[in-house]
């Protein structure tokens, strides 16, 4: 299990390499399309379409198990490791297969989402900005209005002191009522 985790994970790596090199350059699928068709079924020159780059789902599967079914076969003949004689080779085949697809599609997903970023990126500045300030005009929405200001509280401590003066005690008071 060990190996074919490691297998796997080689596999997808792979994937994302072989993606990345095509969305940089399709010069053998260009060459192979120029072999193999007549110049009316060509591809046009502006378009980047590769084995697996831009490709659907079928193509691209046909493309990859077609590349490590020939990887097999070359290890097959050449090495003494047999890959097709055991449960480990057929699963370590499949298991590369199916790993350097899914690194495809990750690397597609990569690609596509930092051409996103790029182009948004202006406008995601502005609009983490915007966010900022209705977040600022929100939480002085959120705070008291009544809230007196530091100012507001110091005239009221210096007249406090003369509303003293003019009103009487409260030992005064009692004592005009009778209380005291």
């Amino acid at each position: 299990m060990g190996l074919e985790l490691i297998i796997f994970i080689a596999a997808i790596l792979f994937g994302i390499f072989l993606y990345w090199r095509e969305s940089n350059g399709n010069a053998a699928y260009r060459f192979i399309n120029k072999m193999v068709n007549s110049k009316e079924l060509q591809m046009a020159p502006e378009s980047k379409k590769g084995f697996v780059y831009q490709q659907a789902f079928l193509p691209r599967l046909i493309f990859v198990v077609a590349v490590v079914l020939v990887a097999a076969l070359v290890v097959e003949f050449l090495t003494p490791i047999a890959v097709f004689s055991s449960y480990y080779g057929i699963s370590a085949f499949a298991s590369f297969a199916a790993g350097t697809l899914i690194g495809t599609y990750l690397a597609n997903f990569v690609l596509k989402s930092s051409k996103v970023i790029e182009t948004q990126s202006e406008s995601l500045e502005d609009k983490i900005e915007n966010v900022v300030e209705k977040g600022r005009d929100f939480i002085e929405d959120l705070r008291p209005k009544d809230k007196i200001e530091p100012e507001d509280t110091n005239s009221k401590i210096e007249q406090k002191p003369e509303q003293e003066v003019n009103e009487k005690s409260a030992r005064d008071r009692l004592k005009d009522k009778g209380l005291m």
